[in-house]
């Protein structure tokens, strides 16, 4: 006789369960180790009869060579490791399936990290009293902390850094009135879908450069109709670091036309020669923040390997 396990996901509502899974479940006598299992109520509305039991391995397997038992598995492998190893004890094991009642789609943990943040939004001292405001250092930090790791090619160390960049999206969405989210999730699926028409309409666009001609006639459409005067300076963060600042202004006042007089002579002192050097950086098509983060990394090695010598003899 067969044990036939049947597994479901916490992240998928309760109740919805698989074709295969509700016919196993009227297959056999159905066990469950928790008075507390999500599923019981709507087994129970199917009416299907559960009996909760102490979870014991060993008794079981042993249940299973004699007649076909379900068990309404939950969060319990370490259990089920023990079944197996009680199954194969006996001198007539019972043949053990696992028949999946739900799994999870891609992006479910998410839904973990969401209820993650609510309770630490909850009970935690430190979480409950943050604002937009007071989370922005942490905001960029993890920002640059993942850019870091892109430019070192750590590939392990960039899946840590995005779940902490993950934790300051959901984290703002937590914290904010009026929003939630499932909202911020709405409105970027709603704004790609609507900036890819070749993707998800019948727009055609065969290149890189198609796909951005497309973007920004879309994007002066949509500020068309919010009667808003269209420029080509629109979309730019004026708090992002001056060096990138500089340069994606002049590159966006380039790409719509502006004379290049109007970037001569900016500033005085030393901050005219730096955005004059971002100019130069422009015409000859270096980016001058990647420049010169790999010098300010070079002359980080120089310091490491200056403090790693020993020190002279006095």
């Amino acid at each position: 006789m067969p044990l036939i396990v049947v597994t479901s996901s916490p992240r998928v509502a309760p109740g919805l369960l698989s074709h295969q899974a509700w016919q196993a479940l009227r297959s056999g006598r159905v066990l469950a180790g928790s008075a507390s299992h999500p599923q019981l109520p709507y087994l129970a509305e199917a009416g299907i009869e559960v009996t909760v039991v102490e979870p014991d391995a060993a008794r079981l397997a042993r249940e299973a060579v004699e007649q076909t038992v379900v068990w309404l598995a939950e969060d319990d492998e370490d259990f089920m490791r023990a079944v197996g190893h009680a199954a194969i004890a006996l001198d007539e094991p019972p043949l053990i399936e696992v028949v999946p009642g739900s799994y999870d789609l891609p992006g479910a943990r998410v839904l973990d990290l969401v209820a993650v943040m609510d309770r630490l939004r909850t009970e935690c001292p430190w979480d409950r009293k943050q604002t937009h405001e007071s989370l922005v250092p942490y905001l960029l930090e993890e920002a640059y902390e993942v850019l870091e790791t892109i430019e070192q090619g750590d590939h392990g160390a960039l899946r840590e850094e995005l779940g902490d960049l993950l934790l300051q999206v959901v984290f703002h969405a937590r914290v904010a009135e009026g929003f939630d989210v499932d909202d911020v999730a709405a409105g970027i699926v709603e704004k790609l879908v609507r900036r890819h028409p070749h993707v998800f309409g019948s727009v055609r666009a065969d290149s890189a450069d198609q796909v951005n001609d497309n973007w920004e006639a879309i994007k002066a459409a949509e500020r068309a109709a919010r009667n808003e005067e269209p420029s080509v300076l629109d979309g730019v963060p004026l708090g992002q670091p001056a060096l990138s600042l500089a340069a994606q202004l002049l590159r966006r006042a380039g790409r719509g036309g502006a004379p290049d007089a109007l970037a001569a002579g900016i500033g005085q002192g030393l901050g005219r020669e730096l955005f004059d050097l971002v100019r130069r950086a422009q015409e000859a098509g270096v980016d001058p923040e990647a420049e010169l983060r790999a010098a300010a990394r070079a002359y980080r090695d120089r310091v490491l390997a200056w403090e790693s010598q020993p020190p002279s003899p006095s």
